[in-house]
């Protein structure tokens, strides 16, 4: 379990803060840290503005009418601007560039990692998970699944599992069925929020929950834990891979690089502040382990308790 837990911003994203309440400001940092972004990819040879253009080339209408729920009412903390998108991720530009960020953020996790960097995070992460898992996985839902990357790396590890793909954005889902038709993926994609997803209960073995919770106010992961808890069997398992609030990454990042990630993510000072470890035993689970996977990231893993 964690200590203690600081639940004061440090003086770094207080600075942040002040900087960014200032909107042209924030805006500006938006628009330079979306730069930084496409700069960086299309350094280490992933071709972000075509690959986009291509994407936006195809017809989505029918692909999103196949994925969204129209009963679906989206929180009020979903609808901020989030990763410099002012209608956060309800949006297709967010959806189409969502792979080609991921592979640019997740460069320069470890030094000259670059294109690998994104697949290495994913296997540090799965590695981990296979290791402390007594249990072989027949059904698992990726909570927060995105445009679906996590739930193919999922079903390369657990073959033989049914995989279901959650998430609150339809076009991140529309996205992902259609990676899904390239990669003759078979995943079950449903829109939903992950507080109510409305699937039975003790219907999962394993609820594994991709770099999600540092997008999220505390009281919707206290309640996001408190239904992977009710959607688990007996036996089962929560596995959380995210940003570690304690890595040198963060505490010794310079302001300037600091304030312009700050931009993009609205929730960042109550997930470093967040005692998630604290909140999983209160949701129901044995106390979770928790595992460094990479210079910045941790992974928990937690069973469910009697």
């Amino acid at each position: 379990m964690t200590s203690s837990v600081n639940n004061s911003p440090r003086l770094t994203s207080r600075l942040a803060n002040g900087f960014l309440s200032i909107k042209p400001l924030a805006n500006l940092a938006k628009q330079q840290a979306r730069q930084m972004m496409i700069k960086r990819a299309e350094k280490i040879g992933v071709p972000w503005r075509k690959r986009v253009q291509e994407l936006r080339s195809l017809e989505w209408d029918s692909r999103l009418s196949q994925v969204q729920n129209p009963q679906v009412t989206y929180p009020d903390y979903y609808l901020c601007s989030l990763h410099a998108y002012e209608n956060g991720n309800l949006n297709w530009d967010a959806a189409w560039e969502l792979e080609c960020a991921a592979y640019a953020v997740h460069a320069k996790v470890w030094p000259g990692a670059g294109v690998k960097g994104d697949p290495r995070l994913r296997q540090s992460y799965h590695d981990i998970v296979k290791e402390q898992l007594s249990i072989e996985p027949q059904d698992i839902l990726d909570l927060g699944c995105s445009v679906g990357l996590s739930s193919f790396a999922l079903q390369e590890v657990y073959p033989q599992a049914t995989i279901t793909g959650l998430d609150l954005s339809p076009h991140f889902l529309a996205v992902a069925q259609y990676y899904g038709e390239q990669r003759h993926a078979k995943i079950n994609w449903k829109h939903a929020t992950a507080e109510s997803t409305g699937l039975p209960d003790a219907s999962f073995d394993l609820v594994s929950v991709f770099l999600m919770f540092h997008e999220l106010p505390q009281q919707a992961s206290r309640e996001i834990l408190c239904e992977a808890r009710r959607l688990l069997r007996p036996g089962g398992y929560l596995a959380i891979m995210d940003s570690n609030p304690q890595s040198e990454a963060y505490t010794k990042m310079p302001s300037y690089v600091f304030t312009l990630f700050k931009s993009t993510e609205p929730y960042l000072d109550e997930y470093f502040a967040f005692d998630i470890e604290q909140a999983i035993v209160e949701a129901g689970f044995k106390v979770p382990t928790v595992t460094l996977n990479s210079p910045r990231h941790r992974t928990i893993v937690a069973e469910v308790g009697f």
